[in-house]
Parts: structure tokens; sequence; C-alpha cells
């Protein structure tokens, strides 16, 4: 049984395959991606036993996106299957000129989209949620239908010994229609939430450190991300920054489920927060320094000499495609052990 699940959905990805700009691309590349997905492939690279609960259709997209989750260690045995909805799509467009990257979906409809309370109490899906110690959400979720949102809020609401935590992740064409305060209703029935700066103004009206905590007061654990800047975490304990680490960006796709997956399994390894926030800093920076959605971590004992740094050689490290260096000294290249 595993220790996580990671709840919502994948999609089929394509993208230019040598990174031009899509109006000019003439090969495309197939992939997968989704937020709870890959914060589950996250915490699977670091050791974590996690699953991931979703619908998929019957189709080549759908059995893509189980094989690659399979071998990048997540368990999927407990998603299921549609013959009549399709497997979500989106492109993905790389910046170019002036032009920021960009994501289309093209998911209504999706097989995804037709998750609800049934699917939950499922007797296979029903007994997992009881046994695992952490349950990842996002709002993503919530907007995907009707079905899906009552879900996610008698899955919210229901009495539990898991852990929830609960990423907004903001996506405004997504609640165009539809009622945004379900957001800050689930968030505040979560355990650990992770949110924006950006995002808190745009989904709850405020950037402002203490007016969140005032519209969530309930959760124990409180991820504010301010950007390239730093991470706060309010906490019963007290208040805890961490600055990002220096990055070389490439793409920032999927930076803000890496740092979730790092973060989470530094809590579930009993890291004290300042170092949990590291974790998610740097998981984060190796996605950035990456095209994909996920970059590949350092080794163990390069991560474990990254959270044990003094805060002075923490603010000089810097990450690129490369590899990583303390004030211009390389500890380590990639492709390298």
């Amino acid at each position: 049984m595993s220790d996580v699940i990671c709840l919502g959905e994948t999609m089929a990805m394509v993208t230019p395959a040598n990174g031009s700009a899509l109006h000019h691309a003439h090969e495309m590349a197939l992939a997968m991606g989704g937020a709870e997905s890959n914060v589950a492939l996250g915490l699977a690279a670091m050791g974590v036993d996690v699953s991931w609960v979703s619908r998929v259709g019957a189709d080549d997209f759908g059995s893509r996106i189980t094989e690659e989750l399979n071998a990048g260690g997540v368990d999927t045995s407990l998603v299921e299957s549609d013959d009549r909805r399709p497997t979500g799509l989106y492109v993905k467009a790389p910046a170019h000129d002036r032009s920021p990257a960009k994501v289309l979906y093209y998911r209504a409809g999706s097989a995804a989209s037709a998750m609800d309370r049934a699917f939950l109490r499922h007797p296979s899906r029903a007994t997992a949620l009881r046994a695992v110690k952490l349950i990842h959400l996002s709002g993503i979720t919530a907007a995907l239908s009707d079905s899906c949102a009552e879900m996610m809020l008698e899955l919210c609401s229901a009495p539990r010994q898991a852990r929830i935590c609960f990423d907004v992740n903001w996506r405004s064409q997504l609640w165009q229609g539809r009622d945004a305060s379900l957001l800050q209703k689930l968030a505040n029935k979560a355990d650990v939430v992770m949110v924006g700066l950006d995002e808190a103004e745009l989904a709850f009206g405020t950037s402002d450190e203490q007016r969140i905590r005032q519209l969530l007061p309930d959760p124990s654990i409180l991820v504010l991300k301010n950007e390239s800047t730093s991470a706060i975490v309010l906490t019963p304990e007290g208040r805890f920054e961490v600055p990002s680490l220096q990055v070389d960006v490439i793409e920032p796709v999927g930076a803000g489920d890496s740092f979730a997956a790092g973060f989470l399994s530094g809590l579930l390894a009993g890291l004290t927060t300042p170092r949990a926030l590291r974790r998610g800093h740097l998981a984060a920076a190796c996605t950035l320094t990456v095209r994909a959605d996920r970059g590949d971590l350092p080794p163990a004992e390069v991560i474990s000499h990254l959270l044990q740094l003094q805060e002075s050689q923490w603010s000089g490290t810097v990450l690129s495609a490369e590899g990583i260096s303390v004030f211009g000294e390389q500890i380590y290249r990639k492709g390298i052990s």
C-alpha cells in the first residue's frame, strides 16, 4: 500500500520536437503532463511510495500515461479506464522572440472530468485513501466539472487519518463561469496548503501574507511561494522563510509541482521546515533547467550536502543545465556520477 496518493487529471502532451516556435514546427514530440502526476513522479524519484489515482480514456494516450508513470515508479493500479471518453490533450508552445511559453488545453469532456463521488467510493480506492499518510490534491481538479468539484468537497470534508495537501494551482481558463470561492473552501479544509502569492491575488483577491492566513486559518501548514524570491511557511510553531536558489532558467513549466514534491518528501522524511523548503527549492530549480515538466535530481549525497549548507552558501548556489556550483565552484556536473 502506498504512503501517498496524488489524485488529478493527467493529459497527453505534444510539443515541438526541436524547441522551435509552435507555428513553425514540423515535428512534434509526445509526452504526458499533469500537476498531480508530476508531483507523484517527483515523490517517487525521492524514494516515496506513491500512487496516482485518476481516469484515462481507453486509448493510446491513456496507455502512454500509465506506462510512463509505472516506469517512473508510480503505482497506477487504482486508475480507471473509460471506453467512452478520451484522455485529455494539451499542446505546450515554447517561448520564442518576445512571446512567453504557453499551454493550449483540449480537455473538455475528458475521462478525468467524469470523476465523481462514486469514483472515490469504489472499494479499492476507498480502502487506499483510508490507508495512506498523505493525499495530494490541486485546485485544477475541482474546476474540471461539477462532479469533480463535488468529489473534492466530499474528500476534503470527510473524517480522515491522512493529511491532505492542497495546491491551489490557479488556472483562470478553467474557472471561467465557475464559482472560484470553492478554492478557498477546499484549501481551508486541507492540512497543508500551497499557493503562489501571484496566484493568491487572482484566486483570493490578495497577495498579503497576513490576509491570506486570515482567509485560510485552519491548515496547520501554509506555504506561500514568492516566485523566484523565496518560499514562506506559516505554522503553529512560527514563520519560516527560505530564499530560492539562483537558476539559469530554460523553461518554468512544472517547477511548482517539483517544489511540491520536494517539500512534501521533506515533511514525510521528518526534516525541519527550513530543510524541507530547501528540498522544494532544489527540486524546482532542477526542473527550471530543462524543457521537460520535471528535471532529474542530483545524487542523494549532493542533496544532503546542499541541505546542510550555511545560509550564505545556500544564497551563493547556482543551478544551470550543466550542473550546480557554490560561489563559482562546481560541486556537481550533470551526467557525471
